[in-house]
């Protein structure tokens, strides 16, 4: 829950103005200040953390579908960071596989599998977090 503090400064000033007449001023000054619970943060950090992941397992599916070159640097380094994630899943399906000319293209759906675990594991930490948060 984000909290919001403000605080008033008002400040008065009599004087004379030029025609010789009173003349009275108020200036209001408001401060605004914003802080987040722990909470509020630590959820944002496991749903930042559930983001980065599901981008790499998308990355992985999509490079994998394509067909992508394993020995390629780039594919590699997403498939073994992500080979971690998807380890556990990998013999809940078969593996769907099409060989076109030189290009292998893969459908596992470990990944889409991996990604929705790894979604509801994170939606159940937050909301772990907010069991006893009061309103």
């Amino acid at each position: 829950m984000t909290e919001y503090k403000e605080t008033v400064t008002t400040s008065q000033d009599e004087g004379v103005d030029s025609t010789g007449a009173q003349v009275q001023q108020e200036t209001r000054r408001v401060d605004t200040k914003v802080s987040a619970d722990s909470r509020s943060t630590a959820a944002n950090v496991v749903w930042y953390i559930l983001g980065f992941i599901e981008i790499l397992l998308a990355f992985r599916f999509v490079l994998k579908l394509l067909g992508a070159n394993p020995n390629s640097g780039f594919v590699d380094f997403i498939y073994s960071i992500t080979g971690v994630l998807t380890g556990p899943f990998d013999n809940i399906f078969g593996v769907a596989s099409t060989r076109t000319g030189a290009v292998r293209s893969v459908f596992e759906p470990s990944i889409l599998v991996a990604a929705a675990v790894y979604a509801l594991i994170a939606w159940g930490i937050v909301k772990l977090m907010n069991v006893n948060r009061s309103t």
